[in-house]
C-alpha cells in the first residue's frame, strides 16, 4: 500500500468535505454539464448546482442566471482540461463584473491533485473509488 497515494486520497476527500461543508451554507456550485451534477450528487452535495452547458446557454445566459439568483458567492467547479480552465477563467471575470465574489478554492485544490489523471468533474467519483481500492 503506498504511503502517497492513501495522504493523496485522505486530501482528496477532505477537498470534498469542505466543498459540502460550503454547499450546506447556501453557496452553489458552477459546474458545466449534467454528469457533472451527477458526480457531486454522489459525494453528497445537497446545495444548488447550476450548470453552464445544459439547455444549449451561453456564457451570458449563464452569467445572468446566476445573477438573477441574487447570488453573491458562487463556488466555479469546471473540468481541469484547456477549454474548463479557459471557461473558468471567463466566467471569473464575467461574474467579478458583476460583483459576485468567485470561489477557486476548490477548482485549484483538485486540479493540483488529480489534474494530471482527471481531465472532467464527472470523472471524480470513479477515480476516487479506484484510488480506495489501490490503498486497501
Amino acid at each position: 500500500m503506498s504511503t502517497h497515494l492513501k495522504e493523496k486520497l485522505e486530501r482528496i476527500e477532505l477537498t470534498i468535505e469542505k466543498l459540502l461543508q460550503e454547499s450546506a451554507k447556501g453557496k452553489p456550485t458552477v459546474v458545466e454539464g449534467k454528469k457533472d451534477t451527477q458526480a457531486l450528487r454522489e459525494f453528497g452535495v445537497s446545495g444548488t448546482i447550476l450548470t453552464l452547458k445544459t439547455g444549449g446557454k451561453n456564457f451570458l445566459q449563464a452569467t445572468t442566471e446566476i445573477e438573477t439568483l441574487d447570488f453573491h458567492e458562487v463556488i466555479l467547479l469546471l473540468d481541469f482540461d484547456r477549454r474548463g480552465r479557459e471557461a473558468t477563467k471567463r466566467l471569473q471575470f464575467d461574474l467579478e463584473r458583476l460583483k459576485i465574489k468567485v470561489n477557486l478554492r476548490f477548482w485549484f485544490e483538485l486540479q493540483a491533485l488529480v489534474g494530471r489523471e482527471v481531465q472532467c468533474i464527472e470523472s471524480l467519483p470513479n477515480y476516487l473509488h479506484t484510488l480506495r481500492e489501490k490503498t486497501r
